[in-house]
């Protein structure tokens, strides 16, 4: 170090310009040279970005934690704390806005299990958001806010496919809150397979990614957005190790029309089992290629089945794409619609040949429709921070609810409207407006169709009491 300090102030000394005065004392640092003066500079492109860059500040439900009593009734008559509430959290991500009324990308993750979520711009406001598609198996959410807006700064999507190992790609994000920071590094590799799920083409960069920065933009030089950072492999102290992973934008560009328009990603299936050629496994085939995937297992009755697929085969192609491993042609099928028919360019015996295969619906492997929300549970929660669910007999006899029809109340969000009208879990709806209640599907309509700064007057009944009380809900 004592070196390095030493060759730097000769360095300074030695730039200093000739003077017929005597230098002063020590070594005093001159202003910087004209070649100094004229390096490039990231801020205007900086400048140009970061309005669309925004925190999603996220209130989701914990779940059940350990110590609490896990019956069925638990989560509607009270916890071993007393609350009869679900535990929450507080968490922050980032995110960025890709369309000028108000559509934000960012994490799956950032988002999972919210009951509440706002938006902070880097201007200062702020707005409620709802998701309005999710994809976990790739990472990727999509939010809308609430509020009626206009003329919100956007950025557009890149092409990730046009990037070059080495070129600078620039981060901006919420590490650790601290708002809008910026980070610059360069593009480490492309197409990444980290063990996280069946659909990872990673973009590595070793630009500083944090907590926090989950969900927020990765920039090329124009820009454009060509990737959402999601993952980092984390050193002891939690923190960026200079390896950091973002979901590439040609990824999110594939599946963003079905996220807005269906809320949700249906994929394409073909019904194999298959794993990676290798030059090895080739040479013994008598293959002239040393890349695709090999066939291990058909399904019975699948597509592929029906297109008369066989075990061994091997694909070199789809659609005329070349197909350079078994987890490139899962990442090419899963973009493509179920129905449609594709060819693929094959290998059978040494002999190539094309089979036309009609798509089917993937099976849904890892239970992601299950684990999510009701469409009623998940809209009233968004809006006026209650869970609803209706009431089978089993509950009904066990609260000793007189009545058999009504939407029960699940969870209350802390100071959600829902709270401040006094609403708690174990709860019964019987009545809405002076309209029956019978299910949990007819109270959350109610609640959809009720306009801002309306109020819906409630009829409710507790657990074990034949009683009967109103309760005003105000809607947001």
């Amino acid at each position: 170090m004592a070196a390095l300090v030493a060759m730097c102030a000769s360095v300074a000394v030695a730039q200093q310009p000739a003077s017929s005065s005597p230098p002063a004392s020590g070594n005093v640092l001159q202003p910087a040279t004209r070649e100094a003066q004229a390096l490039p500079t990231l801020a205007p492109l900086v400048e140009s970005v970061k309005s669309a860059v925004v925190n999603v500040d996220v209130t989701a439900r914990v779940g059940s934690e350990r110590g609490f009593a896990q019956g069925p009734l638990d989560r509607f008559f009270g916890r071993p704390d007393g609350s009869g509430r679900e535990p929450v959290r507080q968490g922050a991500g980032s995110g960025v806005l890709v369309n000028p009324k108000g559509l934000v990308l960012t994490n799956n993750h950032v988002v999972a299990d919210a009951v509440s979520i706002t938006v902070r711009l880097d201007d200062g406001r702020s707005f409620p958001a709802e998701v309005v598609g999710r994809d976990p198996l790739t990472d990727v959410a999509l939010l809308k806010i609430k509020s009626k807006v206009e003329n919100l700064p956007s950025v557009a999507l890149g092409d990730s496919d046009a990037l070059r190992v080495g070129d600078w790609v620039l981060a901006i994000g919420n590490p650790f809150g601290l708002a809008s920071s910026v980070s610059l590094g360069i593009l480490s590799a492309k197409a990444r397979d980290i063990q996280s799920g069946p659909y990872d083409d990673f973009l590595q960069t070793d630009a500083a990614i944090n907590p926090g920065n989950s969900g927020g933009p990765l920039f090329n030089m124009k820009g454009e957005v060509i990737g959402i950072n999601t993952a980092i492999v984390g050193g002891n102290g939690g923190g960026s190790t200079g390896i950091g992973f973002a979901v590439p934008s040609s990824l999110i560009t594939a599946l963003l029309p079905q996220l807005e328009k269906e809320g949700s990603v249906t994929r394409g299936y073909l019904g194999i089992g298959i794993q990676d050629l290798t030059a090895d496994i080739a040479k013994a085939l008598n293959l002239p290629v040393t890349e695709g995937a090999i066939v291990n297992d058909v399904s019975s009755g699948g597509p592929s089945a029906k297109a008369g697929m066989k075990a061994d085969d091997v694909i070199v192609a789809i659609d005329g794409k070349k197909v350079g491993s078994a987890n490139a042609l899962t990442r090419t099928v899963a973009l493509k619609r179920p129905g449609s028919t594709s060819t693929l360019t094959l290998y059978r015996n040494g002999k190539q040949q094309e089979v036309k295969v009609k798509l089917g619906t993937r099976p849904d492997i890892e239970g992601v429709s299950r684990r999510a929300p009701r469409q009623a549970e998940e809209s009233s929660k968004a809006r006026v921070g209650l869970s609803l669910s209706d009431l089978d007999a089993r509950t009904a006899q066990q609260a000793g609810f007189r009545s058999r029809e009504g939407a029960l109340i699940t969870d209350v969000v802390p100071g959600s409207p829902a709270d401040r009208a006094e609403l708690a879990p174990g709860m019964l709806v019987v009545e809405a407006n002076r309209k029956p209640v019978r299910s949990a599907d007819d109270l959350a309509e109610l609640i959809r169709a009720t306009p801002s700064g309306g109020t819906l007057l409630l009829r409710v009944t507790a657990p074990g009491s034949d009683s009967r009380f109103l309760r005003a809900l105000q809607v947001p």
